[in-house]
């Protein structure tokens, strides 16, 4: 397999990332630090390529605070637009194909239909915004790109949503939780592996994809599902996301369509249900 060279490998997805790199039997990959790898330091990203001459750069580096990022705009758009843009250049630069995340808040997310890759964008948050403007950067300086947009991110590494919960429910008798967001849970280790798959088939369909777990949930439904697989006693109400204002408007419908993903490289998708018995299983 290529040389492949990983930016943000400290997140949740680098370490998702470099676990299964280990059990796929992935040798010639890098993980550079933060350092090493400093996504707003055009000269840094440019020296790394030229020493590593990866044959592929995923970039796993984001600002993901949705609601800090309405306050925090400039670091948001430094790290998730300029980040990708300098990156894009130096993989265009050193002959390397780019591996990009993205979001489905990407997305308004504001009627209940499948999300297509080419279906109109509009972000309603800061988070978004940065996120698409990235997407953009990468299309214009590179033609050798893959854009993935994910959603609903966990895994056992790094704080979310399902470790959060499981932190909350040792802790209380009872929590209130958004029903009216409805998405897709994506395990980290299964966005991994689909990366790994799109790399390791040589083929050159570029462009932008969506992956996530399959299936629908709402905010509840996953937490009830967490307590439930983990056995853990707590009493979950159902509130609609007017009575838990957050800086940030979130969509209330992206589920994505995962169709051009599978068809393009062959992929198998787990349900998101399966998938969150096997994290738990390894966070216990």
């Amino acid at each position: 397999m290529s040389k492949i060279l990983v930016i943000g490998a400290g997140g949740q997805l680098g370490q998702c990332l470099k676990n299964v790199a280990e059990l796929r039997g992935i040798a010639d990959i890098v993980f550079p630090s933060e350092q090493d790898a400093n996504i707003l330091d055009e000269g840094v990203l440019n020296a790394l390529l030229a020493i590593e001459q990866p044959a592929f750069v995923i970039n796993c580096a984001a600002y993901t605070a949705v609601d800090k990022a309405e306050d925090e705009i400039e670091l948001a758009k430094a790290i998730n637009e300029t980040g990708a843009d300098y990156l894009a250049s130096a993989c265009a630069a050193h002959g390397s194909t780019l591996v990009h995340i993205s979001t489905d808040f990407v997305f308004e997310g504001n009627e209940v239909k499948l999300l297509k890759e080419d279906d109109e964008a509009k972000p309603i948050n800061v988070y978004g915004v940065t996120k698409l403007d990235g997407e953009k950067a990468v299309a214009a300086n590179l033609p050798a790109h893959f854009i993935i947009r994910t959603s609903w991110l966990y895994s056992e590494y790094a704080n979310n949503f399902v470790k959060t919960m499981l932190k909350l429910g040792a802790e209380r008798d009872e929590l209130n939780i958004i029903a009216d967001q409805v998405g897709t849970p994506t395990y980290a280790i299964d966005l991994a592996n689909a990366i790994y798959d799109i790399i390791e088939s040589g083929q050159k369909a570029y462009g932008v994809y969506h992956y996530s777990n399959e299936g629908v949930t709402s905010w509840f439904d996953f937490a009830t599902a967490i307590f439930d697989i983990s056995k853990t006693a707590v009493k979950v109400k159902p509130i609609p996301g007017s009575a838990y204002p957050t800086k940030a408007t979130r969509p209330a419908f992206s589920v994505m369509d995962k169709t051009k993903i599978k068809t393009t490289f062959n992929i198998k998708i787990p349900y998101w249900r399966d998938s969150l018995v096997d994290c738990i299983a390894k966070l216990r």
